[in-house]
């Protein structure tokens, strides 16, 4: 798409895919991709969506010490189906650290609605593949999709923040509490419903289908970079990009600059061919010495990484914001 911003972009990791299909294991024999990501204890850490032939999705593990090359990958899934409004799968899930416990956000979905379901570990149990996950709960309202689902990695003015998407725009919502009890949220029932746009997909440059959020929100001393994929129709095709945007630290609401290019497009064969084309889709994020990691799913089918260094990244946000005071 080019443009204006249109630097920097992720740079794609030459030995991409970094995560395929394992025939041999049939929860994930048809693909993997999508993956929540960490960075702890010297380490990344993926969470990823793993399909079976039957299309049922769990999710799967896999670690590195250099952010690329994935040495450790478990043979069974970390997190399957529990609850009746997740029996045909656990989607997309975004971690993000809190404290001692790790809190994941993921598309629990019925065969009919998908919406975003909530559960937490101890970080010292992640760490130890001791796989205590609390019992799964739904934090979307009644009848809503409610998908693309991610927690800020500290409070907002006392609150607990969680962006995610209904219909075709990102919401941010403040909540009181994340505090599970007995499986049961603690939410006031339809809490997601009451939270407010901040993105529209009718910002985006050409206008976007939908837009949501791809990894939790990162915090810099510039504002919370917030990294979305944006859903663009050309020629009757659908195609899913990377954008990043930066929002206020303090208020979150106020959205301080968008970039006008995309951050990646599908252009490699893995991208543009598999379960659905034409598509780049992060779930994680992670900095590692000034560079910061993406990983995507590729069409549906296989995990890439790819990087870009952030203070570029930021800068070039910064600017786009001044330039646009001007105008």
């Amino acid at each position: 798409m080019g443009g204006e911003n249109a630097h920097p972009v992720l740079e794609r990791f030459d030995g991409n895919p970094i995560l395929e299909p394992k025939p041999k294991h049939s929860w994930e024999a048809k693909a993997v991709f999508n993956p929540g990501a960490l960075y702890e204890a010297g380490k990344v850490h993926l969470v990823y969506r793993a399909e079976s032939e039957d299309n049922t999705s769990v999710l799967g593990y896999a670690a590195s010490s250099d952010g690329f090359i994935f040495d450790e990958r478990l043979d069974e899934p970390i997190y399957v189906p529990r609850e009746d409004f997740e029996k045909k799968g656990c989607e997309d899930p975004r971690l993000t650290k809190l404290d001692d416990t790790l809190y994941m956000c993921y598309t629990a979905f019925d065969g009919h609605l998908p919406r975003v379901a909530l559960t937490s570990i101890a970080m010292d149990n992640f760490l130890a593949k001791r796989w205590k996950w609390t019992r799964p709960v739904l934090i979307s309202p009644p009848g809503k999709d409610d998908k693309d689902a991610a927690i800020f990695p500290k409070k907002i003015k006392g609150k607990y923040a969680i962006l995610h998407r209904v219909g075709a725009s990102i919401w941010l919502d403040l909540v009181d509490s994340l505090s599970l009890e007995k499986g049961r949220c603690i939410f006031e029932k339809g809490v997601c419903i009451k939270g407010i746009v901040i993105m529209s997909p009718r910002q985006e440059k050409p206008m976007a289908e939908k837009i949501g959020v791809a990894a939790p929100p990162i915090e810099t001393e510039s504002g919370w970079l917030l990294l979305y994929h944006t859903v663009i129709r050309k020629d009757d095709k659908l195609y899913y990009y990377v954008s990043a945007a930066l929002l206020d630290i303090d208020d979150p609401t106020q959205v301080i600059s968008r970039r006008k290019a995309p951050l990646l497009e599908p252009e490699m064969p893995y991208e543009k061919e598999g379960q659905v084309a034409n598509v780049v889709f992060p779930c994680g994020a992670a900095v590692i010495n000034n560079q910061l990691f993406v990983y995507y799913g590729g069409a549906d089918k296989v995990i890439g990484v790819a990087t870009v260094t952030l203070s570029e990244l930021l800068e070039g946000l910064l600017l786009q914001a001044r330039v646009g005071k001007k105008q």
